[in-house]
């Protein structure tokens, strides 16, 4: 069947004439992603520009398409830094298990932070249709943020690190109250003197866990001696260099509260090198309770952040987005294994 002349000419039309969000930003001279928190109704831009983008919108004829129910193409986006740590593979194994039971497939992207320019895999990420994408927090987060803002579909942060905006959907777990469990565990066995191997200084659940280990110190009347804090990263090599500054002091810790259960390995390695034994020598607490804490020996004590489980909650949340809350913290429990033990007498 024809189309009328006249028909085809106000569909053409309609194609040609369609304002886009980069096209009002172009006319206020402002970014995309600052459009957006206007059209939203964000607080994060000044009065000033938020008179220029919406004279923008109205000098342009913009029009915000109408929101209708999408349809689901049964797949969500879960894009993680990397997949050669324990605590990567538990937020993967529970996403994966997740999507399945919900009847969708699960899409991996990993951004190798140190290599990728985080744009790249955004745009990618916008240019095709998914049903909801899970961010595993990284070093690109500022970034990722802003962009994410801009992809029409739910998205949710598992915030590892911290630091992302108010209005950004996020879960984690308590890691004050975690770095306070293990640093109580290790007072309550009668330990006077405890190390502490933390992450990197710039990364929020660092600073809450050692927080955590800093208020069980007061808290039991025991001071701060700050030269048995020590800086890590999360890996084994930070635990093994840290481990290596507190036992080279005069006056070396009975127990160490390292700030991963990747840490903790390092702590145990260095020890062996030394011919100490965990916990003769030296009790040690991780953090995670990754599957790795039953495979050393002695097996791990260390607190407990339900890994999988915020990864399931994280894909249910994008899947069915009931009532999301903006930030969802899971709750840290302290496993008591074999490397924790009563101070030995030193002679």
């Amino acid at each position: 069947m024809a189309i009328e002349p006249s028909t085809r000419k106000r569909a053409t039309s309609k194609r040609a004439n369609r304002v886009t969000i980069a096209m009002v930003a172009r006319e206020a001279g402002v970014s995309v992603p600052t459009v957006s928190k206007v059209l939203n109704g964000r607080d994060a831009v000044g009065p000033e520009t938020r008179r220029r983008v919406q004279d923008a919108l109205s000098s342009t004829g913009y029009q915000r398409r109408a929101r209708s129910e999408p349809r689901k193409v049964g797949l969500v986006d879960f894009v993680i830094t990397e997949l050669d740590t324990a605590w990567a593979c538990e937020l993967l194994r529970g996403a994966e298990q997740e999507a399945y039971r919900l009847g969708t497939r699960l899409v991996l992207t990993v951004t190798h932070d140190r290599q990728a320019n985080p744009r790249e895999w955004l745009s990618a990420l916008a240019s095709r249709p998914t049903d909801g994408v899970v961010l595993v927090a990284s070093s690109t987060r500022h970034v990722a943020a802003t962009r994410l803002r801009t992809i029409e579909a739910p998205f949710v942060v598992i915030d590892q690190f911290g630091g992302y905006d108010h209005d950004i959907p996020t879960i984690g777990a308590t890691n004050w109250a975690g770095g306070f469990a293990a640093t109580e565990h290790l007072i309550g066995l009668g330990h006077r003197r405890i190390g502490v191997i933390t992450g990197p200084d710039d990364v929020r659940c660092s600073l809450e866990r050692l927080d955590g280990y800093r208020a069980a110190l007061r808290r039991a009347g025991l001071p701060v001696d700050e030269r048995l804090v020590r800086q890590g990263d999360f890996y084994a090599e930070g635990g093994r260099r840290g481990a290596a500054a507190l036992l080279d002091l005069p006056d070396p810790p009975t127990a160490v509260f390292a700030g991963s259960d990747q840490q903790a390995a390092g702590v145990y390695e260095e020890m062996r090198g030394r011919g100490l034994r965990v916990p003769d020598d030296l009790s040690v607490v991780g953090f995670d309770d990754t599957e790795v804490c039953e495979w050393m020996f002695p097996r791990l004590t260390t607190v407990r952040q339900p890994l999988a489980q915020m990864a399931v909650l994280a894909v249910r949340n994008v899947l069915e987005p009931a009532h999301p809350a903006l930030r969802l913290e899971l709750s840290t429990s302290l496993v008591v294994r074999e490397s924790t033990s009563p101070p030995r007498r030193r002679r």
